[in-house]
């Protein structure tokens, strides 16, 4: 048995000019003894296409935690609190998708990342978010699931 704090997400609903928003994903810092505090650091940050592309699954994950798709709208922020599987898959949608420009690519990315095992989400996470090489392994895991 672990006594490893599960990782703490949130993703914010952040209003934009109009009718459109933004979705950014923040995760809780550990410190390095391994307790939590208050800090969240910004992970990603989803808007246009690759929001538009990824926006069923996203309200999918939503329902899931027991949050209204409603909640998403343009109008109003919000904050919602999201598990940590949820947070990791959400993280790597967000880290995979933000600098792609093919609707066609990121559609095949988003698949993949929805039929990815658990363990393979953390992984990849992990590699994704590291410092140092984690835009590599964001690259390489775009090269992996869109297979182009």
């Amino acid at each position: 048995m672990s006594d490893r704090q599960p990782l703490a997400f949130e993703l914010r609903v952040l209003p934009e000019q109009g009718d459109r928003y933004r979705l950014a994903l923040w995760q809780q810092r550990l410190t390095s003894n391994g307790s939590s505090h208050a800090e969240m650091r910004h992970l990603a940050t989803l808007r246009g296409t690759p929001l538009q592309v990824a926006i069923d699954q996203i309200l999918d994950v939503l329902r899931r935690e027991g949050h209204r798709p409603t909640t998403l709208r343009p109008s109003q922020a919000a904050t919602l609190p999201v598990s940590e599987e949820t947070g990791v898959r959400l993280g790597l949608l967000f880290l995979a998708l933000r600098p792609l420009t093919k609707v066609v690519r990121m559609e095949a990315i988003a698949a993949g990342i929805r039929n990815m095992p658990a363990e393979e989400a953390y992984y990849w996470f992990s590699k994704c978010v590291a410092s140092g090489n984690g835009r590599q392994a964001q690259r390489a895991l775009r090269v992996l699931l869109a297979r182009d």
